[in-house]
């Protein structure tokens, strides 16, 4: 059994068009602890490897590493990205489906987002009640010292 033929040799790998994990990093915006963190939990095919191991990725590779890249902007989870990227491979899926996911995550957004204002002008209303001088008594630490 010729083992190049199943592991290739780095440089005929990148004459196939083949990247390392530096260059998938630098083309797909994904560290390259973070491609082998996501090829670890199986968010993404386990990589190719050379004949001296490293790890080869197609172009094919980098479109689905960008795709996670892209939905972890939005806010995703890897849960909500797993599900995402079995729609994408899914070519009979059904856009409702993505449709839902994307309205449901954005309304859990809106309502974090809701919290954080409320969290945000909190803190305004006590700060605005501390004197902020060189006195002991400040509103804001007995707010937090109080069981709320």
């Amino acid at each position: 059994m010729n083992h190049s033929a199943i592991a290739p040799e780095l440089a005929q790998a990148k004459a196939d068009g083949l990247h390392n994990i530096g260059e998938a990093a630098q083309l797909s915006g994904v560290s390259a602890k973070m491609i082998r963190h996501y090829e670890g939990i199986g968010l993404i095919p386990a990589a190719h490897r050379s004949v001296a191991g490293y790890r080869l990725y197609s172009d094919s590779d980098l479109h689905r590493l960008r795709f996670v890249k892209r939905s972890r902007s939005l806010g995703f989870s890897i849960k909500q990205i797993e599900t995402l990227l079995g729609l994408w491979d899914n070519r009979s899926r059904e856009s409702a489906e993505v449709k839902r996911m994307a309205l449901d995550h954005a309304a859990e957004l809106a309502a974090k987002i809701r919290e954080m204002q409320t969290m945000q002008r909190t803190l305004e209303e006590l700060a605005r009640r501390c004197h902020g001088d060189d006195r002991p008594e400040c509103p804001i630490l007995e707010d937090l010292a109080q069981k709320h």
